[in-house]
């Protein structure tokens, strides 16, 4: 049997990893600063995670959200502590997609509409209303094609009125900073418009937070660099340090009936362990503030890269933009010096989503790396 052949993929084979490195088959290290899509937050092979997850493994793997399951209060309580947001509700699920597809179903419960008003280069998955909302036409089947949504610009707060004027619309979901769209940011001012104009016209506010959560911007989430406060927040990637964990925290003016949502292994017990040992490093290793440091670091050292157009992004979710496609520029750094990097919908972007245990030294080989492949 072959593999479905949706992916390109590059000529290597990680067999191993160690923190912001991994190894393929013949022993070669490569740095690490894509973190498999933001996904790796504490490090390949962190000690204390592979212990929690070992540890779950020889009492309970699985069962399903039947029965009462602590691990899961013990998330909801740890995380509500690291996030400050105790008061909100904790619901699991295994991924990004799914959790905004839950969020995006929740809002429509909650308030009787369909219309959802989503932002350009907007990404938010590949599930059905998911995809409907992610502003990328190749990726939208004709069957998803079919949800009631509006694509609006950043920063135009004139047209977004003129839409929740409409009274159809159930919520507005964006990315504080855009992951796969380029790393892009509203302004402040246009956020608190948004906040506003959602609350006057009765539209729910959700925060895409599936790539930015979990520290790597320098706050818990991104949207925490704003005065704002969503309705629901959709997490992901980060949350599992590579195991499938994914979530939504749902603010408690939303009240739950029993069935609205549901999963079968969304909560599961590995899942509950591996988020657990994440938040437990977080915060032990201060990562978060590690990433707002390093990420300044980063910053002022992209500065000497004469060839940049921009530097974007804020914490450790980054990217330098030039004047030109980086697809060989990527090939280079990998190939001929063995670094890991992303892109994005902007073809001129070098995108990077490292571990938040990177250190200087790391982004000190990169730029030496960069330098000689530029």
């Amino acid at each position: 049997m072959k593999l479905f052949d949706v992916y390109p993929l590059y000529a290597v084979t990680p067999v191993r990893g160690e923190d912001v490195f991994v190894y393929d088959q013949n022993g070669q290290g490569y740095l690490d600063l894509y973190g498999g899509h933001a996904v790796i937050s504490i490090g390949h092979g962190h000690p204390h995670f592979k212990k929690r997850l070992k540890d779950q493994l020889d009492q309970l793997v699985f069962y399903s959200n039947a029965i009462i399951n602590p691990l899961q209060s013990d998330l909801a309580q740890k995380l509500g502590q690291l996030s400050c947001l105790d008061h909100y509700q904790l619901f699991m699920c295994n991924s990004g997609a799914e959790a905004n597809e839950n969020a995006l179903k929740l809002v429509s419960f909650a308030t009787g509409k369909s219309r959802i008003i989503a932002f350009s280069n907007g990404f938010h998955g590949r599930t059905s209303a998911a995809v409907a909302v992610t502003d990328n036409p190749k990726i939208i089947a004709p069957l998803n094609s079919h949800h009631p949504v509006s694509i609006l610009p950043f920063n135009d707060p004139e047209t977004l009125e003129k839409e929740l004027k409409k009274g159809d619309v159930a919520a507005v979901i964006i990315e504080f900073i855009q992951g796969v769209g380029g790393l892009d940011q509203p302004e402040e001012a246009f956020v608190q418009a948004l906040e506003l104009l959602c609350n006057q016209y009765g539209a729910l506010l959700i925060a895409d937070e599936v790539q930015s959560g979990f520290s790597r911007s320098g706050a818990f989430f991104a949207f925490q660099h704003y005065p704002v406060t969503p309705h629901i927040i959709s997490m992901a990637k980060g949350m599992g340090n590579g195991f499938p964990v994914g979530g939504i925290l749902i603010h408690p003016d939303i009240q739950a009936t029993y069935g609205m949502l549901g999963t079968t292994f969304g909560g599961n017990h590995l899942a509950c362990a591996a988020s657990l040992a994440v938040l437990e490093v977080i915060e032990k290793e201060n990562l978060q503030a590690h990433a707002a440091q390093i990420g300044d670091y980063f910053m002022t050292q992209a500065k000497t890269i004469p060839q940049h157009k921009y530097i974007k992004g804020k914490g450790l979710m980054l990217g330098l933009e030039f004047d030109f496609e980086v697809s060989e520029l990527r090939k280079k750094l990998l190939y001929d010096h063995h670094i890991m990097t992303g892109g994005s919908s902007n073809k001129n972007l070098l995108r990077l989503l490292p571990p938040l245990t990177i250190k200087k030294n790391h982004f000190d080989q990169f730029f030496t790396a960069l330098k000689h492949a530029l």
